[in-house]
């Protein structure tokens, strides 16, 4: 069976809302809602086909777009690659313009409509932002604490809290005032024993590698509605990723770091090989800032993870 090749875009308005549609009921995973695209013609590039298919479908020309996320999917009757790009600016008034019945919808209510299962990676990227922090270790309560308010303020959505000396009960005070702080503007992660999961129920959860190799045969271990998160580094945790059904992973170290000068790093190279195979949203991480979010994009990760590059000066 030929894997079908469709284009498709996650489209953000001003107001950072996103437009959605409503498939017809003669169609394929009919009355669900999709992210608007179409086929991919033998001949045409995907910025061709987004551009095509936006004007056919909605009436917008595409002023501004970059890869955001690739899924491939099997259905038992079609295999499809949904190569899915972020659409920023367009002009003209998107409208239905097949008859189709358009919503925009804020990026976290994405959850409370219905979507084909190959569009769940999608969703979850949709709502992600660019950059996920990783607080440092190392720091006094104090001091991690104004650093992480600052973050915040300067503009961070999705935080791990990092737990590098074990599961004390010092860390658990400090995920309580780093939920108290997050509330509303960031989305913290945790890491640790997969029994506090129930203590913090406004918190997702980063899994070790270790922990992703214990726990990925039982399946998922929270709610849809909690993020779930994964440390990878090679294509055998990233199977286990799957498996587990995580909503997003990290991969590590793309290039060399201070933390771990002794572990090889993947290069740009082979993070694309690994990110190609996988069907849900990558932050790379190793050695990574700002400045490589548009290489990030350029191989399909969601964008950067990191420690020093995105914590804030706070002397």
């Amino acid at each position: 069976m030929k894997r079908v090749h469709v284009a498709a875009a996650v489209i953000r308005g001003a107001d950072g809302r996103i437009l959605i549609a409503r498939r017809a009921d003669t169609q394929h995973q009919g009355g669900l809602w999709e992210f608007p695209g179409g086929k991919v013609e033998a001949g045409e590039t995907v910025s061709a086909a987004l551009s095509r298919e936006l004007k056919e479908e909605l009436g917008i020309g595409v002023t501004a777009a970059r890869p955001l996320i690739k899924v491939q999917h099997d259905y038992p009757d079609k295999q499809v690659l949904l190569d899915v790009w972020e659409v920023s600016s367009f002009t003209g008034e998107p409208h239905g313009a097949e008859g189709q019945p358009l919503a925009w919808v804020n990026p976290r209510d994405l959850m409370n409509y219905q979507f084909p299962q190959a569009n769940q990676a999608i969703v979850a990227a949709a709502r992600l932002p660019d950059q996920y922090l990783i607080t440092p270790d190392g720091l006094e309560t104090p001091e991690l604490l104004r650093g992480l308010q600052k973050a915040i303020a300067g503009g961070i959505k999705l935080v791990s809290l990092r737990a590098p000396n074990g599961y004390d009960p010092k860390y658990r005070d400090l995920a309580v005032d780093a939920t108290g702080l997050c509330a509303g503007k960031a989305q913290l992660m945790l890491k640790g024993p997969l029994e506090w999961l129930g203590d913090f129920p406004s918190a997702g959860w980063h899994l070790t590698a270790a922990q992703l190799r214990k726990y990925a045969p039982k399946g998922r271990p929270l709610a849809k509605d909690r993020w779930l998160a994964a440390s990878c580094h090679n294509a055998e945790e990233l199977a286990l990723a799957e498996q587990m059904d995580v909503d997003f992973v990290t991969l590590s170290p793309v290039l060399p770091t201070q933390t771990h000068p002794d572990t090889a790093p993947l290069g740009w190279e082979q993070a694309q090989q690994l990110i190609e195979g996988f069907s849900k949203p990558v932050f790379v991480l190793g050695g990574l800032g700002p400045a490589d979010r548009q290489q990030a994009w350029e191989i399909g990760a969601q964008g950067i993870a990191g420690i020093r590059a995105l914590w804030p000066q706070t002397a």
